[in-house]
């Protein structure tokens, strides 16, 4: 239990101030806690590679906008996928369930013509569904996840194709389902948008540390929350002024910023985000602590694949269209490489929804970059592919490491 406490930044803080914190942190560092440090070091440097490479082409407003664009429904699967993978499980049906779910919404709305909530919703309670009836399959039978989702990538990908029919494309005529990405705020509705951001992550934590600081809990110094709420938000402020200064903050970026803010909330503040972390940690000593791990397990992959459902309705909005390829190529790999690029253990028990973002952000950068230096599709699965072994190595080494510390 000491050794604990002492590789504690709060309990440190209490003791020896800023200094004492600082040491905490490069032990952390040296034994291999290295934390979103590596994502966000990537991040800068393929901004860099890319804008060299394209000629000033990558980091420009209307490049940006478009990578915005381009993120949205990617990065909200791999939202679902953080979730299942905090499990230690995998769910490989999630592309094509998006396609799959799109599919059934464009079928909703343009053959038997539904209004858009209605037809949205019918495909959302589907992907909900066949997420909980999958992680029933796993959890009652003990067939590994592999399997189950591996059978529903084959199933639902010919469930994609039934419901789309002989004509094998659906264009999308409601207004209200195009316009999720065809609908841009500029000026103050903008800054509105980002003023509730940086309100949830960064004025937040200090009224949180406030109040635990008054109730006379173990807390980091007051200089690192508020350092860190400085950095965000002027990160935050600065990619919305060059947003603004093209076509502005998409819908479909708001709607992916909404879904991880509150698996955020949910994983940080809630009981059933902690039982996941605990059911990842470790499944037998969450059983023994009481925690329903059945009921758990269901409603990750349920959400999992409610997710990934609402991807495929942002991806549709985008194309204006559905058709067989939806939920396929490199849509899983993205979503899987944007979750353990941005520091989702694959063993369970380790992650967070914000550097699964960052990863989002990533991978969408080196597929974006790459299509602006009009790289061939089988470089693109070859660098991707790639990226997702360094990554996936990286993570095991530094989990050995952190191992070997802790003896």
């Amino acid at each position: 239990m000491s050794s604990t406490l002492e590789n504690d930044p709060r309990v440190v803080a209490d003791r020896t101030g800023v200094r004492g914190v600082l040491a905490v942190y490069r032990r952390r560092l040296w034994s291999g806690d290295i934390g979103q440090l590596p994502v966000i070091v990537s991040l800068i440097v393929i901004a860099a590679i890319f804008e060299v490479a394209t000629d000033g082409n990558f980091l420009r407003p209307f490049n940006l906008v478009n990578l915005t664009l381009q993120m949205a429904a990617g990065g909200t699967i791999t939202v679902g996928l953080v979730l299942v993978l905090l499990l230690g499980e995998i769910d490989l049906s999630a592309g094509v369930m998006s396609g799959m779910c799109a599919s059934i919404m464009a079928v909703a709305s343009v053959n038997a013509g539904l209004p858009a909530p209605l037809a949205i919703g019918a495909a959302l309670l589907a992907g909900a569904g066949i997420g909980a009836l999958q992680g029933a399959w796993i959890t009652y039978f003990g067939v590994p996840s592999f399997i189950v989702t591996l059978a529903g990538l084959s199933t639902w990908g010919g469930g994609l194709l039934l419901v789309l029919g002989r004509t094998g494309t659906i264009n999308l005529r409601d207004p209200l389902i195009t316009g999720i990405a065809a609908t841009f705020f500029t000026g103050p509705a903008a800054y509105a948008w980002l003023a509730a951001f940086i309100a949830y992550v960064a004025i937040a934590p200090l009224v949180i540390h406030r109040r635990r600081a008054a109730a006379g809990l173990a807390v980091p110094p007051i200089a690192f929350v508020a350092v860190r709420a400085v950095v965000v938000s002027a990160a935050a402020v600065a990619a919305v002024i060059v947003l603004d200064l093209d076509r502005g903050v998409n819908l479909s970026l708001v709607c992916l910023l909404g879904a991880v803010i509150a698996m955020d909330f949910v994983l940080r503040r809630m009981r059933f985000g902690r039982m996941m972390f605990a059911l990842g940690g470790n499944a037998e000593a969450a059983r023994r602590a009481g925690i329903p791990i059945h009921r758990v397990r269901i409603a990750v992959f349920a959400l999992t694949s409610m997710f990934a459902a609402w991807g495929g309705i942002l991806g549709a909005s985008r194309l204006f269209a559905v058709n067989q390829s939806a939920g396929q190529g490199q849509v899983l790999l993205n979503a899987i490489a944007a979750a353990v690029i941005g520091g989702v253990s694959l063993f369970g028990g380790r992650g967070s929804m914000w550097a699964a973002l960052l990863g989002a952000m990533v991978i969408q950068s080196i597929s974006n970059g790459m299509d602006l230096l009009s790289l061939s599709s089988g470089i693109k699965f070859m660098v991707t592919g790639g990226v997702l072994l360094v990554t996936a190595t990286v993570d095991s080494v530094l989990r050995r490491k952190q191992a070997a510390s802790a003896r």
